[in-house]
């Protein structure tokens, strides 16, 4: 959104309060900080593909229409390379943003940097959400992806995690978190596969150690072949391939047995995973309904109230469509 707005568009958006910023920021921006009102933000690297600021916006606007205390709120994205993350939190403390969420590569090594950290967040070890401590010498950590995982799940198949043969593709934070949340749940088994011989033991052993009492539900496999699994599956993948359309399958879903859905954390590409789905009959669904539920959680913990998940998937839909357009 240009700088050349109506006073009509100004005004739609209270004031400016919720418009989309204009791009990525850098954490040196603070040096200046003369934002007036309420500050959230999502840090990654790189951030400037991200949906959460038009998506935050919109909520936030249609928020301020009910509650005018919310008018002054903004949602702000800063690329932030991990090697400053640990310089970077300290600023915007100091600035005062209520919350923050935390992307790609965040997740994992901002863990040490938090005096606190919620039980779930501690089991997953990784943390998407940052909560401005009340004496703002800090943040506290948690984590929204596992709740937003469930919710797109049941939202997209009609499925439970809790009973469910569950796949995960990756070892990542993403990985972490939604492992924790399937065990928590109660599925009646965990497979997790990664290329990478190291990463997969990690995770394996993590989990294992975390949920003692379903360790023998839980198993590894290499992605160079499927999993040993009987019966229909859930599959969710959660490593990097996906993201471009000429990305191949993790897996092939053919593998598994008729009545497995898939479901692809990465969206914005009709890629190799979803065109393999459709030709072996496998119901897909991309990763946008987790991002719409996982940053609806992390709405509700800063603002302390429910926000309106339809004009969050409606203004994260938009935005992608903008997006894709030459």
């Amino acid at each position: 959104m240009s700088g050349m707005e109506s006073a009509a568009e100004e005004s739609a958006w209270g004031a400016g309060a919720q418009r989309q910023p204009e791009g990525p920021r850098t954490p040196a921006a603070l040096d200046t900080w003369d934002f007036g009102g309420t500050a959230v933000a999502v840090l990654g690297h790189p951030i400037h593909h991200s949906l959460s600021p038009p998506m935050h916006n919109a909520a936030l606007a249609a928020m301020a229409a009910e509650e005018p205390c919310f008018a002054g709120w903004k949602y702000f994205a800063f690329d932030v390379p991990p090697e400053t993350l640990g310089t970077a939190l300290p600023l915007f403390a100091r600035r005062g943003f209520r919350g923050i969420n935390l992307t790609i590569p965040h997740k994992v090594d901002v863990v040490p940097l938090l005096r606190e950290i919620d039980p779930a967040a501690a089991r997953m070890g990784a943390v998407n959400t940052l909560i401005l401590r009340e004496d703002g010498s800090g943040y506290s950590g948690a984590n929204t992806d596992g709740y937003g995982i469930s919710r797109a799940v049941g939202e997209a198949f009609g499925r439970s995690l809790r009973g469910a043969r569950v796949v995960l593709l990756g070892a990542g934070g993403a990985a972490r978190a939604i492992a924790a949340q399937c065990l928590d749940e109660g599925c009646a088994e965990l497979w997790i596969g990664n290329r990478n011989e190291a990463r997969l033991a990690a995770l394996l052993d993590l989990v294992r150690k975390l949920f003692p009492e379903a360790a023998g539900r839980v198993r590894g496999f290499s992605l160079d072949g499927p999993p040993s699994v009987d019966g229909e599956a859930v599959v969710i993948n959660a490593t990097a391939l996906g993201l471009k359309a000429d990305d191949p399958p993790p897996v092939d879903p053919a593998a598994f047995a008729p009545g497995t859905v898939v479901y692809d954390t990465t969206y914005g590409a009709v890629n190799g995973l979803a065109r393999a789905c459709a030709a072996a009959g496998r119901p897909y669904a991309d990763g946008l309904g987790m991002l719409v539920w996982q940053g609806a959680r992390s709405l509700a913990m800063w603002t302390g109230r429910e926000p309106p998940v339809d004009v969050m998937t409606h203004a994260a839909r938009a935005a992608l469509e903008e997006r894709s357009r030459p």
